[in-house]
């Protein structure tokens, strides 16, 4: 399917689409292309639909700080990958 521009530079999408995917959608720009995302009504319930009950019991205070504890022990866990590589002379 193509479509193009009006010269205002708006798509239009066709109803089956709009219908199918939402009417609102996130542009993701790329080197060479752009990508439309959908984005649901409630992104919330979409997420839960998604991860299902992985965080079921959790309160979002403990997930920030699981999150917290995971991006602290991966940027040490860089930061000595980094030191080796500098002190090895791999860099």
């Amino acid at each position: 399917m193509s479509i193009q521009t009006d010269t205002q530079g708006r798509l239009y999408l066709p109803a089956e689409l709009r219908e199918e995917y939402g009417e609102k959608f996130h542009v993701v720009r790329y080197d060479d292309r752009l990508e439309l995302i959908p984005i649901a009504d409630d992104p919330l319930a979409a997420v839960r639909e998604a991860v299902g009950d992985a965080f079921e019991g959790k309160s979002a205070a403990a997930l920030k700080e699981e999150a917290l504890a995971a991006a602290q022990r991966e940027a040490k866990t860089d930061l000595k990958r980094s030191d080796e590589e500098t002190a090895s002379g791999e860099k």
